[in-house]
Order: C-alpha cells, then sequence, then structure tokens
C-alpha cells in the first residue's frame, strides 16, 4: 500500500548549494512572481495491486554493464523462488540504456550465469513473452508515448534549462555561503559552469544535508516563451511537476512502513535532451506496462520509490507492492567489493564452486525458514520460500561458509556423476590422461571426503602422486617414526617387494593387501600404530592422508597402467623404493637439528 498526503503549498527555487541556510534570499517582486507558483490543494492515495488477472509477476532488470555480482544474483533468486512459490511468472528484463557502459559481452554474460544457476526466466531475451521487447533499447518509442501523455496532462513540462543562465541568476539573487564564494565569482565572470564545480556544489549540499533539486523558471513559462524557444531550436528535457508538500507511505514487504517527504525531491528530469529516457521513468513504464506485480530488488533502490511513485500516479497506473532487500555486506560490515575477494558469479564459478551451492548459500544470506536446517536444494527452497522472513537487516558473506556449503553438496552428488565431474576436470587440467575407468572411481572415492571445490581435486590427487620422503624424515614429527627402528621395517620391506611377495598381493586387490599386511606385522612383530605408521611413511612419504590401503593400491594401478600424465609429478612404486635403498639411514642421526613439522612442509 501507498499514499500520498498532499496541501497547499509554494514551490521555491532552491540551489544545489547553500541556499537553504538560514539566511533567506532576496528576491525581489518580480523575480518572486516567475519563481514561486500556488498549488492546488492535493490529497491522493495510490494502492498496490497484482496484475490484473491477480497473477503474480515478477522482474529481475540488470544493467549490462559488468558482471553478475553476488548482490543482483540474490536478488534473482529472490525474484525466482517467490514467483515459483506462488505460481507466478518470473521475468527478465535488460536494462541496456546507459549506452557508453553497456556491451552485448556483459548481457551474454549475465544470461549465462542466470543459466547456470538455473534460474530459468519465463519472460525475456531469447525467450519472448506477451509483454516484449524485454531490451529498454528496444522501447524507446514506448518511453516517448508516455512522456508526451505527461506532458499533455501537465504532469510534466519542456525546460530549456542551461546550467550557465541558471548560475549566473542563481548567483545574483541569492545569499551564498563562504565555500562556494570561489565558485560565484567564476560563475558571474563569465557565466559558465564545469562539470567539476557542479560536482562541487553537489558534494557541499550532501554535507548540508540538502536536497539538490531545481523548480526553475520553465515550470511556469507562458507558452509564447516556450514556442520562442522550440523556433530557435533550443535543446529541452522533459521535467516532472513534484508537489512541494505532502509525503509519500508504502508499506514495503521487507522493511515495513517507509515515508518520504515530498519537499525534499525537487522536480526531476524524465527523458534527456538527447531523447534518451531516465532510469526512474524507464523503470515505471516497464514495471507497468509489463504487469509486474511485486518489485523485489536492492535496498539501494528504496529512494527511486518516490519518484517512481509520482509517475505511477500521474500515468494512472496502479503500484506494485515493493519488497527491499538488503544489502550483502562484507566481514568488515562494509558494502561487499572487489576489495573483498570475488564477488560476481563469474569468478565462483570459475573458483570450482557449484551452482547448487551457491544457489544455497545466496538464499540463506538474509532468510531462513525458522529452523536449523541450512542445506537446501532449489526445489526445497521454492518449497519453503515466503518473503515474510527476509530479513532487513545486512547479511554478511562469509567466503569460509560458502566454501564448506560447496563441500556438502559435492559430496551429496550420486557417485557417478561426481566422479564424471572430477574426472573430466583432471583430464581438463592434465593430471590424468583419462576422464573414466576404474583408476578414476577409486580416487574420487578415496579423495572425495577432503575436496570442498571441484579445483580442491587437483591438489588432493597431486599430493597423492608425490613422495616427500626425506621431508618427512628430516622433521620434527618424523623423528619419533625414525627412531622406532625405521630403519629395519624399510629393510624388510624393500625385500618383500623385491621378491614380488608386496606386488602379488596388491594384484589380489584390497583383501590381498590385508592379508599381506597381517602376515608382515607377525614376522616383526608389530601391530597397530607401530605397524602402520612406519608403513605409511615409506610408503607414501607422509605422516598422514588418507586410507592407506586404498592409498597404495591406487598408486600401484595408476603406475602400472599409466594414466597420470608427466606434468603431474607422479613417484610410482617402482621409483619410491629405489629411493628407500639410496637411503642412509646412519646420517639421519636422531641428534641433529630437525626441521619444520612434516605437515607444513610442501610436497
Amino acid at each position: 500500500m501507498a499514499t500520498f498526503v498532499g496541501s497547499p503549498c509554494w514551490v521555491w527555487l532552491r540551489s544545489i548549494g547553500e541556499i537553504a541556510l538560514a539566511h533567506p534570499p532576496v528576491l525581489s517582486r518580480r523575480r518572486l512572481r516567475s519563481i514561486a507558483v500556488p498549488l492546488p490543494r492535493r490529497g491522493f492515495a495510490v494502492s498496490a495491486s497484482a496484475a490484473s488477472d491477480g497473477q503474480v509477476r515478477v522482474r529481475f532488470a540488470p544493467s549490462p554493464t559488468g558482471n553478475l555480482h553476488v548482490g543482483g544474483a540474490r536478488t534473482a533468486l529472490f525474484n525466482y523462488l517467490f514467483a515459483r512459490s506462488k505460481g507466478g511468472k518470473f521475468v527478465l528484463r535488460i536494462e541496456d540504456t546507459d549506452l557508453e557502459r553497456s556491451t552485448k559481452e556483459s548481457e551474454e554474460a549475465v544470461l549465462q550465469d542466470l543459466s547456470w544457476l538455473g534460474l530459468d526466466w519465463d519472460e525475456g531475451p531469447g525467450i519472448g513473452g506477451d509483454y516484449g521487447p524485454y531490451r529498454q533499447s528496444e522501447r524507446n518509442s514506448l518511453y516517448k508515448q508516455h512522456a508526451q501523455k505527461l506532458l499533455e496532462s501537465g504532469h510534466v513540462y519542456r525546460c530549456f534549462f542551461r546550467m550557465s543562465q541558471y548560475y549566473c541568476e542563481l548567483v545574483q539573487h541569492l545569499t551564498i555561503h563562504l565555500e562556494i564564494i570561489p565558485l560565484y565569482l567564476r560563475i558571474r565572470s563569465v557565466c559558465h559552469v564545469s562539470i567539476e564545480e557542479l560536482e562541487k556544489m553537489k558534494e557541499i549540499a550532501k554535507l548540508k544535508q540538502l536536497p539538490p533539486d531545481y523548480t526553475g523558471r520553465w515550470a511556469t513559462a507562458t507558452e509564447e516563451e516556450v514556442q520562442e524557444e522550440l523556433a530557435k531550436g533550443t535543446p529541452f528535457t522533459y521535467r516532472f511537476r513534484v508537489p512541494k508538500e505532502g509525503s509519500l507511505k508504502i508499506s514495503d514487504l521487507i522493511r515495513g512502513e517507509v515515508s518520504w517527504n515530498l519537499d525534499t525531491l525537487g522536480d526531476f528530469v524524465i527523458m534527456r535532451s538527447n531523447g534518451q529516457p531516465v532510469y526512474n521513468f524507464c523503470v515505471t513504464v516497464d514495471d507497468a506496462t509489463m504487469a509486474i506485480s511485486h518489485v523485489i530488488r536492492a535496498e539501494e533502490h528504496l529512494p527511486n520509490t518516490l519518484r517512481q511513485a509520482l509517475i505511477y500516479k500521474a500515468l494512472g497506473f496502479p503500484m506494485p507492492y515493493f519488497a527491499h532487500v538488503s544489502l550483502i555486506l562484507a566481514p568488515d560490515r562494509s558494502k561487499l567489493s572487489k576489495r573483498h575477494g570475488a564477488t560476481s558469479v563469474g569468478q565462483f564459478r570459475e573458483m570450482g564452486y557449484l551452482p547448487q551451492a551457491m544457489v544455497n548459500y545466496l538464499a540463506l544470506l538474509g532468510w531462513g525458514d525458522g529452523t536449523e536446517n541450512e542445506f537446501f536444494t532449489l526445489e526445497q527452497l521454492v518449497e519453503k520460500f515466503t518473503i515474510e522472513r527476509v530479513n532487513k537487516s545486512g547479511a554478511i558473506f562469509d567466503s569460509t561458509k560458502l566454501r564448506w556449503m560447496n563441500g556438502q553438496h559435492l559430496r551429496a552428488i550420486p557417485s557417478e556423476a561426481l566422479t564424471k565431474l572430477i574426472g573430466q576436470h583432471w583430464k581438463n587440467t592434465g593430471t590424468l590422461k583419462e576422464s573414466d575407468g576404474p583408476i578414476v572411481d577409486e580416487a574420487v572415492q578415496l579423495l572425495k571426503d577432503g575436496i570442498d571445490l571441484i579445483t580442491d581435486s587437483d591438489k588432493a590427487l597431486t599430493n597423492l602422486f608425490a613422495y616427500p620422503l626425506h621431508a618427512t624424515l628430516t622433521s620434527s614429527e618424523g623423528k619419533v617414526v625414525v627412531e622406532d627402528k625405521l630403519s629395519e621395517v624399510s629393510a624388510s620391506l624393500i625385500a618383500a617387494y623385491d621378491s614380488g611377495e608386496l606386488i602379488g598381493a596388491l594384484e589380489e586387490g584390497h583383501a590381498g593387501w590385508q592379508k599381506w599386511v597381517k602376515g608382515f606385522g607377525k614376522s616383526l612383530k608389530r601391530k597397530g600404530k607401530s605397524l602402520f605408521m612406519p608403513l605409511r611413511v615409506l610408503l607414501t612419504g607422509k605422516l598422514h592422508g588418507p586410507d592407506m590401503g586404498a592409498s597404495v593400491l591406487l598408486l600401484y594401478k595408476a603406475g602400472k597402467y599409466g594414466v597420470v600424465a608427466p606434468e603431474a609429478g607422479f613417484i610410482t612404486l617402482d621409483d619410491r623404493f629405489n629411493m628407500l635403498k639410496q637411503i642412509d639411514w646412519e646420517s639421519l642421526n636422531p641428534d641433529q637439528t630437525l626441521l619444520e613439522p612434516a605437515a607444513t612442509l610442501p610436497n
């Protein structure tokens, strides 16, 4: 629900600088007549309502000026979930009126990211629909049609306003604050204002908390004055005529009641002098003519609601329901930006994140189903999502939690699909020569618990193939193992390998390995940790790692069938035993200065 409340008022000329200070402007009676205009009493209401057929219709309207930010992706997701949960339509509209910054490449990237997330749209680019076209650049005739309608109804007027003329008149009649005296002198002498000076004045207005509005002479110009400028070919904009008193109040579906005073807003431009429409005008016309019932967007758009509501009312369109979602914040509670790391959907995709994990995590940034559950599929989110449970507080983007959640989704993928996914990745990165087969199957099953991202599988596999024996033996943690007569275990192990006993056991698979280990332990009168820790160090070169038996079997098969690419740095069992034979155990003096712990040593 949105309501306007108005009362009699006078429209006063405001500067973007210091005009609203305590010192009143000095105006002549003649000048006052051209600036102050009585407005009729206004008291009117605009109520939000759904589309004429009662169907929920929401939209996501990105600007193709860069990559899809995670904040934009979450907004798209909330719109998608709301539409699907209500049996409505999810519309995609491209807001490409920024001709200088909009690119086809950015548009294609945004569409690709949305498709990757699984957020399929019902109407929009590539699909069409009854309310197209779905690119703002293709809707100019529609904007001009509605701008003309507003001109004829008196809600907008042609403004032939020239900045130099405005400021020359301004400084002659209004008290200027000390801070902009240098600007005043320059304006008075050359009757010109540069872009930098305008920005300076806007900054001063911001510091003084003054609205940078404009209601000048063209709001009250006679028809003769207008025709005179048209005959000269003077460029003009269309400005919306804003009441100077009254207020707007809306009931935001997330933030509750929000209100604005109309006197904080000056007459604003809806069409530029080059014929291009301004954002707030485009958005309002688009949402209205596309029968959008609910506008779910970021809270940074909340101030735009006042301008858009005025346009809705002037054009006779019903207001949609509004829901403004909080910003996504960095851990330091500042707005999430590139300086905090990856922020775009495309970056996370390239880093190995899964779309289902991104969707799950983004949904939890400001929403929850009221339980302790944090693991949702897209289908489950559609079933449980309600706009009432969206929090109005800012949500912290926690990359550590996102990584953990990705691991949960990764391990929830069916075994066959997960093997295909990781196997293809290993082949693409040049770690393995093939993407499927028994070795790939065993490697995935062995390593998956230590993988949170697809890209983690590279390090997991190359770590398995590496043999950092020397670093382990000379580390502080390896000292205990070396002192436990590791040289004797090594000699017995080498003998078992040279005799073919160990190879024969490995040929028999897991059962053969278990049988051999049991017999080997009996021959050395060792069991438990005193048996398995020395074997792990001698066979894998490490103190810790995945299941030793499965690791050794995989190493044996990988060497036998030659599936590992040369670039992977694979040390075969043959090479490992050759290295064992060359170790000078006498040189591993327990009293020598040892290196850092093996756990921190690179492979």
